[in-house]
């Protein structure tokens, strides 16, 4: 059985999918992307503060799933450029402090609404 994950908190789906499913105790979030929930815009003019906002709506939407960002077992980091890696990390590690989960970072050649970044998450119920 699985269960479809919506809040408000995070930026709606902006294509057919889910914010997040939550499936045999795993919550599979959605890649999220640096759009502030309210305005429907992008947040940030850099890496940095761009990661900080994709990182807090993939916050909101794990607890809507009733996990944490301190269940989470794997993240897959989109970067519209490789350069940025080091923003994002520093940011990512304010995030992830103990125990980090694994990771895979890979540059793309574009992201939805021209974000810098796009994370996505697996983590446990």
């Amino acid at each position: 059985m699985k269960r479809v994950v919506s809040t408000n908190e995070a930026p709606e789906a902006i294509g057919p999918y889910s914010q997040a499913i939550v499936a045999g105790g795993l919550v599979f979030c959605s890649g999220q992307i640096p759009l502030n929930p309210k305005t429907k815009q992008i947040e940030g003019k850099n890496i940095n503060e761009q990661a900080r906002q994709a990182l807090k709506n993939l916050d909101v939407v794990l607890k809507a799933s009733e996990s944490s960002l301190g269940k989470v077992v794997k993240t897959t980091v989109f970067l519209k450029d490789l350069n940025d890696f080091a923003g994002m990390n520093a940011v990512y590690a304010e995030f992830f402090k103990e125990n980090p989960p694994a990771r895979s970072t890979v540059q793309v050649a574009k992201l939805p609404k021209d974000a810098l970044v796009e994370i996505e998450a697996v983590a446990v119920k």
